[in-house]
């Protein structure tokens, strides 16, 4: 009955059902019919992950620490001030920069699935979009980030935002004492992807 639906005989395969799976097996079958070349698509994953992606956003806190006027068009206009540095585009349009404190800990989330600024921060870690941490950030944010080996003074908020396809959320960590004489650059090198979701810190 299915063949001649389809109008044709050939055997159907299931889908895998992890995520994982099936993007692993739809790329095998696009490099199969040669319409990806795998080195390419090596090329782009690791320039997401590692050079366009956290890079970017490296970048932009590094600014910020060093200039206090781009400091206040972040926090005022983030999407402007973070295209100054030529940075935005798909998945970055909207952005906002909340900033970490003594007082304040910033810690960002997507309850609904997994939005995220690929423009500042490259794809997005698997912890990111796993319903544990999507669901315990907002129920439990201090025993997430102890989880990630970061303790939040008792007497300090901590603030969970939580990003939409709508706007998105940069967390501008707070500057490690110590780093006055680094150049800018030897402070991007610092900072880091969990730095800047709020579940790092910045150190030297």
């Amino acid at each position: 009955m299915m063949s001649r639906l389809h109008g044709h005989g050939h055997d159907h395969q299931d889908v895998p059902s992890d995520p994982a799976l099936r993007v692993k097996a739809l790329e095998s079958l696009l490099v199969e019919k040669g319409l990806v070349d795998p080195e390419a698509l090596d090329a782009i994953i690791d320039t997401y992950e590692h050079k366009t992606g956290p890079r970017n956003g490296a970048k932009v806190v590094a600014r910020a620490w060093v200039d206090s006027a781009y400091k206040r068009r972040l926090m005022n206009d983030a999407t402007a001030a973070i295209a100054e540095l030529g940075y935005g585009g798909r998945q970055g349009e909207h952005m906002v920069v909340v900033e970490n404190t003594p007082q304040v800990h910033n810690l960002v989330v997507c309850t609904l699935c997994s939005c995220y600024p690929w423009s500042v921060l490259g794809l997005p870690p698997v912890w990111y979009k796993s319903a544990p941490y999507r669901s315990r950030a907002v129920i439990d944010p201090r025993g997430v980030l102890r989880e990630f080996g970061i303790d939040v003074a008792e007497d300090a908020e901590v603030r969970v935002w939580d990003s939409t396809a709508e706007l998105r959320y940069l967390v501008l960590p707070e500057r490690p004492a110590g780093t006055e004489k680094l150049s800018e650059e030897g402070l991007a090198a610092l900072v880091t992807r969990d730095a800047m979701v709020g579940v790092g810190k910045v150190t030297l």
